[in-house]
């Protein structure tokens, strides 16, 4: 066994001498030939990180010949997680640029990477390193041809929002409008090509030293999404795109773009005020309920993913606003750089998986799991997309609320079984990646604001995904009279949700409990809460 160690890791310094030579070349060249924009520090720094995380693991937990199953592997394995955690941050913020847009990924994992890595990972949601003023508007100089002061009257120094790409800042023009100015960090671009190309590398070596751990699903994203999120051009593409697309959301404001000062690392758009959307005391503030933010939330969601199949892939606090104007309840949608669009056939089939998970069907999990490509890791995938245990899924999950024992449950599976998550994250399509990333992102906003896994949000859900699946049916149908019979068949079981969610709202409310209680008594029984059926499916 000492000799295959000692041929591991010099085939890994081989590899990592190789890569680095690669890497090297590759920003030469890109660079055209200039020797000051290498980015050899930056992949040398991350090289390193890599390198002692990787041997904390095999040190601490391989070679340490601590029982896998005992107690005391689990609290190594919490540490060691939680210093490789710390030291990806440390990383990140170090590096900046698309490093902070991998890490804000991670972060935003929930259950399908170890907590403490989600934990320590998110502060970058809120803090993400800062660029000099002074630097960004030359940069806005640049850009736009002419000097800042000649476009802007009044700048706030301190920005709305520092973000792993830009930052934004509340800015009047000379011809008193007020817009936020989005400047790009203006060493972002130039990394961005090292950057990627590092990310390849030590994904791969990371992969190779510890084969349970596949994680070149992370570059490949990271390679095919940061392109189009480094031209701002293309999110004010995007934000026109959508705002259209969801113009029969009156609630639903996207800021409009100011085109003549936009370029591809500037972006004008209009400035719209508001609260973030996890925050209950604005909530009570300004007198908006929390189940109205929440259901309105996942009515665009829903929307966006079952039936439109073009998805906002970065709903964090800080890109999701809320406020109250003429007494409705608006969402501010913010940033718009990164989308996917899911193909049809994807979209059926993700839509048919998620209605035999909201009406438990474990044969039809299957058989849609396989369509997907996880095979047997069907009931894995039915429970990262939910965010659920199996036994809650299996149980149907109207029947019961998320409880802390669950979670709980939920966070010890994730270190038991991540060999197993990198694998289904590795084999489904590479649109529901993002998908996963919304998924937990929107479900941290829900805990936020105490209304994770209501009723309100499945049966949304639920709508949208039998919209979806009839029209598939109904595309696919040539006849006349098939077509008539399948948009009966829809719109008859979405009255048949509609009925179950009064049944629901009588069920719950007072008069409804006070009913329960009244039977319960003439039958001689302490009242008990009756569990209604499972939601119906299409």
């Amino acid at each position: 066994m000492r000799w295959a160690t000692v041929y591991r890791r010099r085939a890994l310094q081989l590899a990592a001498a190789a890569g680095l030579a690669g890497c090297v070349y590759a920003s030469l060249h890109a660079n055209q030939w200039d020797v000051h924009a290498i980015g050899l520090v930056r992949f040398g720094r991350a090289a390193v990180t890599v390198g002692r995380i990787s041997w904390d693991y095999q040190r601490t937990l391989y070679w340490s010949g601590v029982p896998a199953t005992s107690a005391e592997y689990a609290r190594l394995k919490s540490e060691v997680h939680t210093r490789g955690a710390q030291r990806l941050l440390e990383l990140c913020c170090a590096n900046r640029g698309c490093f902070v847009k991998v890490g804000q990924h991670l972060g935003a994992l929930d259950y399908l990477i170890p907590p403490e890595y989600v934990r320590t990972l998110r502060i970058l949601h809120s803090r993400a390193p800062q660029t000099p003023l002074p630097e960004l508007l030359a940069l806005v100089r640049s850009e736009l041809g002419v000097e800042p002061s000649e476009l802007i009257a009044e700048l706030d120094p301190e920005p709305l929002g520092t973000a792993s790409l830009a930052q934004v800042y509340r800015a009047v023009l000379r011809d008193g409008t007020t817009v936020a100015l989005k400047i790009q960090h203006p060493k972002v671009l130039a990394n961005s090509f090292v950057d990627i190309k590092t990310m390849e590398v030590l994904v791969q070596l990371v992969s190779w030293v510890f084969p349970d751990f596949q994680l070149m699903w992370l570059a490949e994203e990271t390679k095919k999404n940061l392109p189009n999120e480094l031209d701002f051009s293309k999110e004010a593409a995007n934000a026109e795109r959508v705002a259209e697309m969801f113009k029969h959301f009156r609630w639903l404001r996207v800021p409009a773009v100011r085109w003549d000062l936009t370029t591809p690392r500037v972006l004008t758009m209009e400035y719209c005020d508001g609260g973030q959307v996890n925050d209950p005391d604005h909530l009570h503030r300004h007198g908006i309920s929390p189940r109205e933010v929440s259901q309105k939330l996942g009515r665009l969601y829903s929307e966006m993913i079952f039936e439109r199949g073009y998805i906002h892939c970065d709903p964090h606090p800080g890109n999701l606003l809320v406020r109250k104007k003429d007494a409705t309840v608006e969402i501010v949608l913010l940033d718009h750089g990164l989308y996917t669009t899911l193909p049809d056939r994807l979209r059926w089939g993700y839509s048919r998986f998620w209605l035999s998970i909201l009406s438990g069907d474990v044969a039809s999990m299957e058989r849609e799991g396989a369509g997907l490509g996880v095979g047997p890791l069907y009931g894995l995938l039915a429970c990262m997309v939910a965010g659920r245990s199996w036994q809650a899924i299996t149980s149907g999950l109207d029947r019961q609320k998320l409880t802390d024992a669950e979670e709980g449950t939920i966070k010890e599976e994730v270190g038991r079984y991540l060999p197993e998550i990198a694998s289904v994250l590795n084999k489904v399509p590479r649109e529901l990646l993002l998908i996963f990333k919304t998924n937990d992102l929107l479900r941290g906003i829900e805990y936020s604001l105490g209304t994770k896994g209501s009723m309100t949000s499945l049966i949304t859900m639920s709508e949208c995904c039998v919209r979806s699946v009839y029209g598939e049916r109904y595309e696919q149908c040539s006849s006349v009279a098939g077509r008539a019979a399948l948009l009966a068949g829809k719109h008859w079981t979405l009255l048949k949700i509609k009925l179950y969610e009064v049944y629901l709202r009588l069920f719950h409310s007072p008069l409804g409990r006070r009913l329960v209680a009244l039977l319960a008594s003439w039958r001689g029984n302490k009242p008990t809460r009756h569990q209604p059926a499972v939601l119906p499916t299409a």
